[in-house]
């Protein structure tokens, strides 16, 4: 085993996960993570690349995107122009002046091995997930325009998100190694936020987490606040010279807009502050 992820100081990793990324490594095989949002699925790539010191490419998935546009683009714009005002330098009958790399394109591009994070997979439709594992696997594609393939020089380390919001389909989920990355609990949270604030009062951080954790359970909720909702509410917390952790302990919520971001969910939540005061 050449590299090894064991997390990093802002990514806190159970044993479980560790060996998921690292035997997707082994394996070159890409290795899909699922969960709800807020579970650390597109941090994680983020933490791989900074310890391993590697480069990150990110794809962010989109419904209307189409494979090609993750592997190059043909900019027929510039090219077209060139050969109206003939002022850039470029030789427009090179066509290849004009090709672009895409995210793909330039992660087998890359001189040196990367990481390749493909962001919500599932926004993307049947077609393009699978043609997409076709060229994974196969690690070259073909720039038809100018009748050239492009192979990796180096397979990267491929992690890819999705928010389970559509199934994705049967042969796509056969060439992926899966983890699902469950909603850290309280005991968890605690590893979480110590990671990011070492210095936070004790206090703070029991009485924050205890708060957090409740109003995740609300009723009806449609956007439950996530990790990095209760990170950037703890911040707040620490930046405010009035406020003291045992009005948690009172029921108090202060700075409910930056854990919910709905206007029904933060009704709720300041409602259920309310009758617990009153």
């Amino acid at each position: 085993m050449s590299q090894q992820f064991t997390g990093s100081t802002r990514y806190i990793l159970d044993e479980e996960l560790a060996k998921i990324v690292n035997i997707s490594m082994i394996l070159e095989m890409p290795l899909l993570l699922k969960g709800e949002p807020g579970t650390g699925k597109t941090m994680l790539a983020h933490a791989i690349a900074n310890s391993l010191n590697m480069a990150l490419i990110v794809l962010n998935v989109k419904s209307s995107m189409k494979l090609v546009d993750a592997l190059y683009q043909y900019d027929t714009l510039t090219r077209l122009n060139d050969s109206r005002f003939g002022d850039s330098g470029r030789d427009v009958s090179v066509i290849e002046n004009y090709i672009k790399m895409g995210k793909i394109g330039q992660a087998f591009s890359s001189d040196t091995r990367c990481v390749l994070l493909i962001d919500e997979i599932d926004k993307a439709d049947t077609d393009f997930q699978d043609d997409m594992l076709d060229v994974l696997d196969q690690m070259e594609f073909d720039i038809i325009e100018i009748d050239k393939t492009i192979k990796a020089k180096h397979r990267p380390v491929i992690i890819i998100t999705s928010n389970a919001k559509k199934d994705l389909s049967d042969p796509f989920l056969g060439r992926c190694n899966f983890h699902h990355i469950a909603f850290p609990d309280p005991k968890m949270m605690q590893k979480i936020i110590h990671a990011h604030f070492p210095d936070i009062q004790r206090d703070l951080m029991e009485n924050a987490i205890g708060t957090f954790f409740k109003l995740r359970e609300l009723n009806d909720i449609e956007k439950k606040p996530a990790t990095r909702e209760l990170i950037n509410w703890i911040r707040a917390l620490q930046a405010d010279p009035d406020f003291k952790p045992k009005k948690l302990v009172k029921g108090e919520v202060p700075y409910p807009g930056i854990l919910f971001k709905k206007s029904p969910d933060y009704s709720r939540a300041v409602n259920h502050t309310r009758r617990r005061l009153y």
